[in-house]
């Protein structure tokens, strides 16, 4: 099913938001997505990367007979991830598409350097107005740099917290094997002493009768 590229622009106005949208995004939209322009319906769920069906003959090997085919883009479903919008993207793309990917470093680098009028799919154009959105937004954000004197003041910071975490946690785990054996090490100790004073009863009651045997015997 084909669409027009109008009813197009319109849904990625919709979905980035008119607000939103600067006047030079606005214009490059329409320069890739002119009115007349049709478009695949199959091209608007994914990143095709100019790979689309193609048609043509299947000729047999024995009397040269022509039937009409088509051969269909190799098209897999992958989750990308996005470093400026921290998460992953999941998408359609194909084969062909994903060495792009690779290749250009990332799914936000394909896209920034794609231009509009190459990114022929409405995924495309819809996640590539978000990321150029998205960097105009953080080219507006102040930016803190730090001296190499702070920068090494946070990391022993850094390193002295973890370390006292560290001792907090060894501290802890001696404390709960204190509470989980040392009832049982003092129990063990009196069961010993009363053992050995059992003992040294049985030996002087062993004593005793040994003597009285001797008495009665003399």
């Amino acid at each position: 099913m084909a669409f027009r590229g109008k009813e197009m622009m319109k849904k990625l106005v919709k979905k980035v938001g008119a607000e939103n949208l600067t006047p030079e995004l606005k214009e490059k939209l329409k320069a890739c997505v002119p009115d007349s322009k049709v478009v695949m319906g199959r091209a608007k769920r994914g990143l095709y990367a100019g790979r689309h069906i193609q048609f043509g003959n299947r000729i047999s090997e024995d009397g040269g007979n022509k039937s009409r085919r088509c051969w269909k883009p190799n098209v897999q479903e992958k989750r990308l991830f996005s470093y400026i919008f921290d998460r992953h993207i999941k998408v359609k793309v194909t084969m062909h598409a994903l060495r792009c990917i690779d290749k250009a470093g990332g799914i936000d680098e394909y896209l920034l350097k794609t231009p509009y009028q190459k990114m022929d799919t409405e995924m495309g154009l819809f996640w590539k107005t978000k990321v150029e959105q998205r960097y105009a937004e953080l080219g507006q954000m102040e930016v803190a740099f730090f001296t190499p004197e702070d920068e090494a003041k946070f990391e022993q910071g850094f390193k002295d917290l973890n370390i006292a975490k560290k001792d907090a946690r060894r501290v802890a785990r001696k404390e709960a094997r204190r509470q989980m054996f040392g009832g049982g090490e003092e129990k063990g100790e009196e069961e010993a002493s009363l053992e050995a004073g059992g003992s040294e009863s049985h030996k002087d009651d062993d004593h005793d009768w040994i003597k009285e045997a001797s008495l009665a015997s003399a």
